[in-house]
């Protein structure tokens, strides 16, 4: 079934895109939550006098887009954790830890976005952590796992 995207669904597409998605995905799920409607010549004939709105927004999101991934280019994230005298963590550095470091220095980034290698970090040292924003545009964040030591009392 063909269908004229009313939002960006990840992983299907952008609003305004015409895609073939599978009938009952289209009947169970994208129509009652109005995500798509069903490509007509009536409705496509709304998407075109809807194409200047949708093309400035995804004019918008691309600008927004390079604009944090400036920003993001430019944070260094130090996480400071339990390891090992061989510098194997007690735990590990996941999307969940970075996200809300992110959040406390005032970006709103989704888990899913973050693509750690091998999922998780489990050492000690300085890696780089890759973040999906919009399209095919990535930032890459320089993150510094060190070993949490006792601290002398004074």
């Amino acid at each position: 079934m063909r269908v004229i995207l009313n939002q960006d669904i990840p992983n299907l597409g952008e609003e305004g895109d015409i895609k073939a998605v599978a009938n009952g995905y289209a009947r169970n799920y994208l129509l009652p939550k109005k995500l798509v409607m069903p490509y007509t010549k009536q409705n496509l004939q709304v998407l075109e006098k809807r194409r200047d709105v949708i093309e400035q927004r995804k004019e918008d999101k691309r600008k927004d887009a390079l604009g944090l991934k400036d920003q993001l280019e430019s944070e260094q994230l130090e996480f400071l954790m339990p390891a090992g005298a061989s510098g194997k963590l007690f735990g590990s550095v996941n999307a969940a830890l970075i996200v809300e470091a992110l959040e406390k220095r005032g970006y709103h980034i989704e888990k899913k976005r973050i693509e750690i290698p091998d999922h998780s970090i489990r050492m000690t040292g300085e890696y780089k952590i890759r973040v999906k924003l919009y399209e095919q545009k990535e930032a890459v964040i320089k993150v510094l796992v060190e070993s949490q030591e006792e601290k002398p009392k004074e």
